[in-house]
């Protein structure tokens, strides 16, 4: 395994992804590659849930006191969502889709940052859900946030205007079923990448943490870019520890053929 620190060595390292020398790359990102563009990581000391603790899909079912708690933290958490921006790193991924290198792109994150890059919705597949915006419960109607803060405001769980069943961010919440289609395409392409690539994630929330040693098992070459150490370092023959977002600044003007 070679440790990349250097931004330079980074820099120059993340070029070759174009080179021709990987035909099928498959990404995972984690909170490490939004926290460059403002968004906190919520699992850490003094995140959202070291303050307040994650609402139980259960909970959020069975008590409207909870739903409305769990509606409030969704709308402080849209306020850092609205302030981020695309970092050089969700625009390089997105390059790499449009030229065709990465095949799929598997994200932890909820904050619709890879949307805003550019990033097409047909090879994005959210295992964690999307924080912003509503679906029913029952119906699985999509609605927008801003349509429900009025509803929140006056101490009311918002429905949905088709069948008038609960409304709830599409994330994924604690207790919640994992969406089993989506970590099966995610399966899937681990199993039929060359390269698998892990920006900003700690690869230690399952079951995205497995997916690396899938790919890895399948035959593909698996690269880490992680401020810290994973536990499936050993299994990388890369780990780069310089930031993601600086690592890829150079990105775009280095590599003529991508859009």
């Amino acid at each position: 395994m070679t440790t990349i620190t250097s931004l330079p060595e980074a820099q120059d390292f993340v070029a070759q992804f174009t080179n021709g020398s990987y035909q099928r790359i498959v990404a995972l990102t984690g909170a490490g590659i939004s926290t460059e563009s403002g968004v906190p990581d919520f699992r850490s000391p003094g995140g959202i849930w070291s303050r307040r603790q994650p609402i139980q899909y259960q909970d959020f079912v069975a008590d409207e006191a909870s739903r409305l708690e769990d509606w409030d933290r969704r709308f402080e958490m849209r306020d850092f969502f609205d302030k981020a921006e695309p970092n050089a790193a969700h625009l390089a991924l997105s390059a790499l889709a449009s030229s065709g290198h990465l095949t799929c792109l598997i994200t932890q994150n909820v904050d619709g940052l890879h949307q805003r890059a550019g990033f097409p919705q047909n090879r994005l597949i959210e295992i964690h859900g999307n924080s912003t915006y509503a679906t029913c419960l029952d119906c699985g109607a999509r609605a927008e946030l801003e349509g429900q803060l009025s509803f929140v405001e006056a101490g009311q769980s918002p429905r949905c205007g088709d069948c008038g069943g609960l409304l709830k961010a599409a994330v994924i919440s604690f207790g919640q079923q994992m969406p089993e289609e989506a970590l099966y395409q995610a399966a899937e392409a681990a199993q039929d990448c060359d390269l698998f690539l892990v920006l900003g994630s700690s690869l230690v929330v399952h079951p995205a943490a497995q997916l690396p040693a899938i790919a890895v098992k399948a035959g593909a070459e698996l690269v880490i870019l992680n401020a810290e150490e994973t536990p499936l370092d050993s299994l990388a023959s890369t780990v780069i520890r310089t930031p993601l977002a600086q690592t890829f600044a150079k990105f775009r003007e280095e590599q003529p053929d991508i859009p």
